[in-house]
């Protein structure tokens, strides 16, 4: 390795000093991606899982699935399977021993190693909300369109708080960018603002490769380096019903011949994309991911993959998209029980249909997060600042959602449920005896401070000294917080070597023309 790259990866974001950071507006829990350690809840009995996969396989081996994508068909012709212009059908036997290939775990790292995260097994992380064109402007109270100046804000709350582990799609998209060259301003903001996992869109060559580029680059890594271990991802969604469209799968190509993971996530919403049934929402879900997992696995066999879910299902009245629903909860944890049948990580979202960051917002959104957690899901997509069905980012949405965050790392924690002889505390309840309190004694003056939850967002406070405070709803908490974080807050550590070297293969790009429109 040459000095120039050793002296980038001394300097390429050991600051993601998080607590120096965290300690300035408010007291959080330091970085420490979860553990489940929970059983994960299975609704399906065996039966259940053999009925599912039966018709996730007859749905590939009898209907197909349209893959709109020149490259794709000629892999598959070259497979030996049944290609029909653009359908595709496929045997059980070619898609179980292509997903087969895949990793049932595999680690991101992203250009400060300390942020590194493991996905699969029994490991949770929670990333950022992704793709909404509209952002909630708490001040004006109304949804405005997003920018540049909003992005980089929440950008600064995905770095800021360590509850958030990778920073996914632009948290919000900044439409006063060309889309010809939004992704280099957007990918060089988030590589300067934040050190976490970083996310490539599948959409069209050019952003792809940019991305990688810069990924590359922002790392101080050789090609070499680069394709020898995952450094970033995508996720494709299919076209539902049962079609794969021509960028997304070309996007996925390129990174899978890198050697970077690819998450599959159908949009299945039951009644419109699918059927009005869970198990047939889920099953038809299952047949979309896994026939382009097989693809990804038969170029390059053992790229990580794993498989996504977005089954919900829309409000039969108005056709409208509901989540946090009952039946989006269980076909979460239906769909994690078959991840594990397929030995493929899981990623599902946070998700609500709530349009402000209110009441609504939060039992959806909590829904959705516990939904993740029963359902043994690796990877949490849109886990915080999601409204509107994903049409708004908010701020103040933002900064709520990582309380519940919080609170679900600390539920993770195994000092809760230990069980050891200073736990089970028969002195402390021996010297209190029949009368007293614990307050005072001297067990429970070693652990007040640790002992419990502290919230950073929720007021504990009884009515009359809330009101004396000001009286302040949750949302406006949330908001004066927004303020102050971004007011305070410093971006990692950055070598001015690679900052200049990202600079320059931007103002390139831009000169090249970016990425190519009709408009």
């Amino acid at each position: 390795m040459s000095q120039t790259q050793a002296r980038r990866r001394r300097g390429g974001g050991r600051a993601g000093a998080a607590a120096r950071r965290g300690a300035a507006t408010l007291e959080q829990m330091p970085w420490k991606p979860p553990v489940n350690i929970d059983r994960p809840v299975e609704p399906l009995t065996a039966e259940g899982i053999a009925a599912i996969h039966d018709g996730a396989m007859r749905i590939l081996e009898e209907i197909g699935v349209e893959f709109l994508n020149d490259e794709a068909l000629e892999i598959f012709k070259e497979a030996g399977l049944k290609v029909d212009g653009a359908l595709v059908r496929m045997d059980r036997e070619f898609v179980m021993e292509m997903v087969g290939k895949a990793p049932s775990e595999f680690t991101l790292t992203p250009r400060n190693p300390e942020r590194a995260i493991r996905i699969g097994g029994n490991s949770i992380v929670f990333g950022n909300v992704s793709s909404p064109p509209n952002y909630w402007d708490m001040d004006l109270n109304k949804k405005v369109p997003g920018t540049r100046e909003h992005c980089q804000n929440l950008l600064k709350l995905t770095q800021y708080f360590n509850c958030i582990h990778f920073a996914g799609g632009y948290p919000v998209e900044p439409v006063d960018l060309h889309a010809s060259i939004r992704h280099l301003d957007v990918l060089y903001d988030k590589l300067t603002l934040t050190d976490k996992v970083m996310h490539a869109y599948s959409l069209g060559k050019e952003r792809v490769e940019d991305v990688m580029e810069m990924v590359r680059i922002a790392g101080g890594l050789s090609h070499e380096e680069f394709d020898a271990q995952p450094h970033m991802y995508t996720n494709i969604n299919s076209t539902s019903p049962l079609k794969h469209d021509e960028p997304m799968i070309d996007g996925a190509l390129r990174l899978v011949r890198r050697g970077q993971p690819v998450i599959v996530s159908p949009f299945t919403l039951a009644g419109a994309m699918a059927p009005v049934t869970m198990a047939g929402a889920v099953a038809q879900s299952l047949a979309e991911a896994l026939c382009a997992i097989a693809l990804f696995q038969y170029v390059r066999p053992g790229t990580p993959c794993a498989i996504g879910t977005f089954t919900s299902n829309v409000d039969m009245k108005s056709g409208a998209p509901a989540f946090g629903t009952p039946e989006y909860m269980r076909a979460t944890q239906m769909t994690g029980q078959m991840a594990r049948f397929y030995g493929l990580p899981m990623r599902s979202s946070g998700v609500c249909a709530a349009n402000v960051p209110d009441g609504q917002a939060m039992w959806e959104t909590s829904n959705s997060l516990w939904a993740a957690v029963q359902s043994g899901t690796n990877m949490v997509y849109h886990a915080a600042g999601w409204l509107e069905g994903g049409l708004i980012a908010s701020p103040e949405k933002f900064i709520m959602d990582c309380e519940v965050l919080q609170m679900i790392q600390r539920y993770m924690d195994p000092v809760i449920n230990a069980t050891g002889p200073e736990e089970i505390a028969l002195d402390a309840i021996r010297e209190v005896g029949n009368d007293g309190h614990f307050f005072g004694i001297q067990h429970t003056q070693d652990r007040y401070a640790t002992a419990f939850y502290q919230p950073f967002l929720s007021d504990w406070h009884n009515y009359e000294a809330w009101e004396a405070a000001g009286g302040t709803w949750t949302a406006q908490r949330a908001n004066g917080l927004f303020k102050q974080i971004i007011n305070e807050f410093e971006a990692p550590a950055l070598d001015e070597g690679i900052r200049e070297e990202l600079q320059a293969f931007v103002a390139r790009r831009k000169e090249e023309g970016g990425a190519p429109t009709d408009f």
